[in-house]
């Protein structure tokens, strides 16, 4: 059972309009208390945030947005955080924030990457024991104002009892946060500003999936999307034991979290290894099975590149990714998925199969739930006795992929967005060591969509890190630098394109 819980849970960072009416007041049951009344009124706040670019005075806004079913029935709360530069020009982008799971809240990439506040974890950045918080002076509203989401069953977001799954899958989900973009847009008179959205893991595919429904259910056009360390093809998820080419995408970042454990990390080392994965090793992998000297030659270069001791690469044939997490750090010690470069001790050496706790997903990243409600209480005067679900198991199992989960796909809504929004851009942000969603699927993806949609519109930027490398302060201002070049760019680019 622990096994299972853990596939699951593996996949939650990758992790509605219309539903049924009632007759009631929605979380009520016959007069009772209703989930929806432990949710205060929303609350607005002045701060101001220093620079290396100078001071930025912005409102900050902690609230919710109601949604609504056919009948007029509320069916749900959204909860959300605003940051807003006041009197900015009209020209001034704002972005849309989530994170992924399915199940995840906005918390990783509002405390990690890109809000005004910036998480302390300790001074190796891997210790929740006593997180704290500070200004981040590589916050993204330098450059955009902030809406970061938390979807229903995350966060503080709710919906009544019996729609619940009503929100919960592709479509659903898709289409309740293109409702919440649209009202929002409307209340806050942002129709003429550049919208963005950035989704992080399985949010990278969610934004793809947002962007359409806003374009297709509420004549919305987006700009453009960040996709931070994302799914955006559910087929390179789990096969990198059987399908040579899912392998052969996965090894650039196996070798660059050997190369972090070393100590001898650099960027051209990764493209060697890049280079070798799809040339020799991809070829070995998908003909028949080498034998002598070839074999040799395949097993000791990749056992040198990852870690994984010879005798183990030669029993998998060179799919390596299974034994990579058990054996490429030593016995006794496992890597996580989401940072090959992270290593802990196995609290079960003596079973067969892994039953750990991942030392990122469950370990140093649960602070970020009890740290934003702490924020949020003493900062944003948004004071609930509701408590913040950071990562929603229940959400996860419940999805609706509508159909299987390897079947998923955003390379399609990437491609239509591209065809019909002429200024729309896309950039993909990933940590070079993330064994989980790794880059190498990512690049792939976007050098086969067809050149005359991609040419100098899309992009693919790497950092030092895995799936949160922006967990790293150099790594957070590094991408705060590529944003705003990113957006800088892609406003410059509407602003230049010809009308009529």
């Amino acid at each position: 059972m622990r096994a299972r819980w853990y596939t699951i849970v593996s996949l939650i960072l990758l992790g509605l309009i219309g539903g049924p009416a009632y007759s009631q007041e929605p979380g009520r049951s016959s007069g009772g208390p209703s989930i929806f009344d432990l949710i205060p009124a929303d609350s607005s706040t002045e701060h101001l945030l220093k620079t290396p670019n100078g001071d930025i005075r912005y409102t900050a806004t902690a609230g919710t947005i109601d949604l609504f079913g056919q009948t007029g029935t509320r069916n749900a709360k959204i909860f959300y955080t605003a940051y807003k530069v006041p009197d900015a020009e009209s020209s001034r982008p704002v972005t849309f924030v989530f994170n992924g799971g399915p199940g995840a809240a906005s918390a990783y990439l509002h405390l990690g990457l890109m809000g005004p506040k910036v998480a302390s974890l300790g001074s190796d950045s891997q210790d929740g024991t006593t997180p704290t918080l500070e200004d981040n002076p590589s916050s993204w509203i330098g450059f955009t104002d902030l809406v970061f989401i938390d979807p229903v069953g995350t966060g503080w977001s709710r919906a009544v009892p019996d729609a619940q799954n009503a929100f919960y899958g592709v479509r659903q989900d898709a289409e309740s946060l293109a409702k919440f973009i649209a009202l929002y847009t409307q209340k806050n008179n942002r129709l003429s500003s550049p919208k963005y959205l950035v989704g992080e893991s399985y949010g990278g595919f969610r934004s793809a999936k947002v962007a359409k429904a806003l374009k297709d259910s509420q004549g919305i056009l987006v700009s453009g999307i960040v996709m931070v360390s994302p799914m955006i093809d559910g087929r390179f998820l789990m096969t990198a034991d059987t399908d040579p080419v899912t392998a052969a995408l996965q090894l650039p970042s196996l070798a660059a979290a050997e190369f972090e454990r070393t100590g001898t990390f650099l960027p051209q080392k990764v493209q060697e290894a890049e280079a070798y994965a799809m040339s020799t090793y991809l070829v070995s992998l998908a003909g028949a099975t080498p034998s002598g000297a070839e074999a040799e030659a395949l097993y000791a270069h990749v056992a040198a590149l990852t870690g994984v001791p010879k005798d183990a690469v030669a029993r998998t044939r060179g799919f390596v990714s299974s034994v990579y997490r058990t054996q490429s750090a030593g016995n006794g010690r496992l890597v996580s998925p989401y940072d090959g470069a992270d290593i802990s001790a196995d609290a079960y050496p003596e079973r067969a199969n892994v039953t750990n706790d991942d030392s990122i997903l469950d370990g140093y990243t649960r602070a970020y739930g009890a740290l934003f409600a702490a924020y949020a209480r003493n900062d944003l005067r948004f004071e609930t006795d509701m408590t913040y679900t950071l990562l929603s198991g229940e959400v996860n199992r419940q999805w609706d992929w509508d159909g299987r989960r390897s079947d998923a796909n955003a390379s399609d809504d990437i491609r239509d967005l591209l065809s019909v929004i002429p200024s729309f851009r896309l950039a993909v942000l990933h940590g070079y060591s993330d064994i989980l969603t790794p880059y190498g699927v990512s690049k792939f993806l976007l050098n086969h969509l067809p050149e005359q949609l991609a040419t100098g519109r899309t992009e693919l930027k790497l950092y030092r890190g895995g799936h949160m490398f922006y967990s790293d302060p150099n790594s957070r201002r590094q991408a705060n630098e590529d944003m705003r070049s990113f957006y800088r760019a892609a406003i410059s680019g509407q602003a230049e394109r010809p009308r009529g």
